[in-house]
């Protein structure tokens, strides 16, 4: 087993007063210019993005030719929450791909929002291919191997033509190479690098021409944050309270987000919990100097390095 990451404290959780629980992680922002303002914890060690590398997988699937409409390739980045919405998109892009949603490869899920998976489970609706969150990463894996005449049997092996494309994107967008393949939760390859690679690849993103793929993708997600997310979700209204900026969660603790002028910032946070990553997200804005309006419980308090850092 390799060392673990030398993550340190970043949220103290109190309670009437008295620190009850400490979360640890790392943070790192970096400028318009790509060079680090702030960085605590470990942010060069190798890491697995999870689903926070959505858009840079849409970025290498439009570079493909995968082209689609705003709302659609919004989906495309999404770990969306199953609402009605989300599913109907899935199935523009599979319908238009020729395909149906036995051709998806990821595994069945309840829809990820819990008032639209509660009412599913009220009516005994099953867990099904198309509602489980990475399912329009899923259809347009399956659109791009069809246009390409790759085989869609096998489009989530890491030897497939188009999962050689995404690490070949992923890599060049963070300027560092792939450390390790692994098999993420979808089953898609998980390409592994490091925060700072992460947030350099999604402060790309950000300040991309809208011409470029990269820069396709940024403005779908800006149009469309309810797409890459849900109505109920804090990554949705994050991006709506915050004009230009686009951000993207993963499980295990991940947050980035990017300004158009391409200042970034990556979270991860140790334990592999939610409740840290907002908390600390809004603190690494304040870096950037965008103070959000966003509702935050009075009981999470940021620590440490991050609470003391300056506006850049």
């Amino acid at each position: 087993m390799t060392a673990a990451p030398a993550h340190v404290p970043l949220l103290h959780v109190l309670r009437d007063g008295l620190v009850e629980s400490v979360h640890f992680g790392s943070v790192v922002v970096i400028g318009p210019d790509g060079e680090v303002r702030f960085s605590t914890g470990d942010v060069e060690s190798p890491g697995y993005p999870r689903s926070a590398a959505k858009p840079l997988q849409a970025a290498a699937m439009t570079r493909l030719g995968l082209d689609l409409p705003d709302d659609l390739r919004a989906l495309v980045a999404a770990s969306h929450s199953g609402e009605d919405f989300h599913l109907a998109g899935v199935r523009r892009i599979l319908g238009d791909a020729g395909c149906t949603g036995a051709h998806l490869r990821n595994p069945v899920a309840l829809p990820y929002d819990p008032i639209v998976r509660d009412a599913w489970l009220a009516a005994g609706r099953p867990a099904s291919k198309l509602s489980h969150n990475c399912s329009g990463k899923h259809a347009a894996m399956l659109a791009v191997s069809r246009a390409h005449g790759w085989s869609t049997k096998d489009y989530l092996d890491p030897d497939h033509p188009l999962q050689r494309e995404i690490a070949t994107v992923v890599a060049e967008l963070a300027d560092e190479p792939i450390a390790k393949v692994a098999t993420d939760g979808c089953g898609a390859p998980l390409f592994s690098i490091s925060l700072l690679g992460l947030t350099r690849a999604i402060g790309r993103l950000g300040a991309a021409d809208p011409e470029t793929a990269e820069g396709a993708v940024a403005h779908a997600i800006r149009r469309h944050p309810e797409m890459l997310a849900g109505i109920r979700r804090d990554v949705t209204k994050l991006m709506r309270a915050v004009p230009g900026l686009i951000a993207k969660d993963g499980f295990e603790g991940v947050q980035v987000a990017a300004l158009p002028d391409g200042s970034a910032l990556g979270v991860k946070i140790a334990d592999g919990g939610d409740r840290a990553r907002l908390p600390v997200t809004l603190a690494a804005l304040g870096l950037l100097g965008v103070e959000t309006a966003l509702d935050q419980d009075p009981t999470l308090q940021v620590t440490g390095e991050l609470a003391l850092a300056p506006v850049s």
